[in-house]
């Protein structure tokens, strides 16, 4: 179902998970580029893009949202059909634009003055606003890189490889996301992408402001998170190495004392058995063995 609102000589459209009926339709009226129309059918994310025409411009772009546990980052498409009277936004579940295009409709019928005039300044506001929220889950990612470099010293290893880890793919997504759409911002700030209003020129410049000061934090934490992940494994094997090399001196200090041990152990005649003081001579050697190891130990700086 397509649903729309008319601001002065604007029309904005809104659809999600638009069906065949939908997608012939905007055909039929606008005369899109069928290719258009194909990634608009298309279920799975496509590589962030914009495709230039005469009379529109068509652009696929991603932004990131937790998902229902929220746990991990998933990425949210966002498809727009942009032309000089009419802004038509495509999303599959993309709750934000949904809501500010609910909250437009509401002041229509309420008759309020909208303070947008041009699809330029709705795409802006529409952008601005997906990068606000971008900004949060950004800083919240960003928290949790910093509690990942806090606990690595903890006890607790299962807790911290789980932080870590979801912290890393976390990161990594957004990487993923941000890396690509870096060049369709800039390519918009500089001019080469251009829209329907001159006015407008100046404005994408704060968005590429905003969204280069998210990428730097997304790349700073890649590089952080990755650090970290290597830390705790050098952790992680150290005190393993240390726990192995406290077993192997103790079975070094037994295995003389477990040979004197078996040795007197058996059923021959051996030397100074019949003796009344035997086995205080036997424990009194056995305990000067294992105290001149342990001193030779510590004088090699072994333990």
């Amino acid at each position: 179902m397509i649903e729309t609102v008319t601001i002065g000589n604007l029309h904005w459209s809104h659809l999600i998970r638009p069906s065949e009926e939908d997608l012939k339709a905007l055909q039929s009226h606008y005369n899109f580029h069928p290719l258009d129309i194909e990634d608009c059918r298309t279920l799975e994310n496509l590589r962030p893009k914009v495709d230039i025409y005469d009379d529109y411009l068509f652009l696929i772009l991603h932004f990131p949202c937790f998902n229902e546990t929220n746990t991990f980052v998933e990425t949210k498409e966002f498809k727009i059909f942009w032309g000089k009277d009419f802004l038509i936004t495509i999303g599959k579940s993309h709750w934000l634009v949904k809501d500010l295009f609910n909250a437009e409709k509401t002041r229509k019928e309420d008759r309020v003055n909208l303070d947008v005039v041009t699809s330029d300044d709705l795409f802006y506001r529409i952008v601005e606003h997906l990068m606000e929220d971008t900004k949060k889950l950004v800083d919240r990612v960003n928290k949790d890189v910093d509690d990942c470099g806090k606990l690595l010293f903890g006890r607790h290893a299962e807790k911290i490889i789980e932080k870590i880890s979801i912290t890393r793919k976390n990161v990594i997504l957004l990487n993923t996301m941000f890396k690509p759409q870096l060049v369709l911002f800039n390519q918009l700030q500089s001019g080469s992408i251009k829209g329907f209003s001159e006015k407008m020129e100046d404005y994408w410049g704060n968005i590429m402001d905003v969204y280069q000061r998210v990428w730097d934090i997304v790349e700073d934490d890649g590089e952080l998170i990755s650090g970290y992940s290597k830390t705790f494994d050098s952790l992680q094997v150290n005190k393993t190495n240390e726990v192995m090399k406290i077993l192997t001196l103790i079975s070094s200090v037994l295995l003389p004392l477990t040979f004197i041990a078996s040795l007197y152990g058996m059923n021959i005649k051996l030397p100074g058995q019949d003796q009344s003081e035997s086995f205080l001579i036997l424990s009194s050697a056995m305990i000067l063995i294992a105290v001149t190891m342990v001193i030779y130990f510590k004088k090699r700086k072994w333990m």
